[in-house]
């Protein structure tokens, strides 16, 4: 039993225990609650437009075919 958080076989970080400490004491739905879900959504669609460009990007790089050329070291 963690004895951190009162339960079998679960533990939070910080960040994790405070929000569910405010669940506990507005409840789901509080406009608290109701923010960050929204908040929640902004930022997967914020790391989908990031993902997005980085394809973008990758598939006009692949297509051109950037050609590399190593160059012959003499060792003594």
């Amino acid at each position: 039993m963690d004895e951190e958080n009162g339960e079998k076989g679960y533990s939070y970080c910080p960040l994790g225990r405070f929000f569910l400490d405010m669940e506990d004491f507005f409840g789901k739905k509080s406009d608290f609650f109701l923010h960050m879900n929204k908040s929640k959504i902004e930022f997967f669609k914020g790391i989908r437009s990031l993902l997005d460009e980085k394809i973008k990007t990758l598939e006009q790089t692949g297509t051109q075919g950037k050609e590399r050329k190593a160059d012959r070291i003499n060792v003594d």
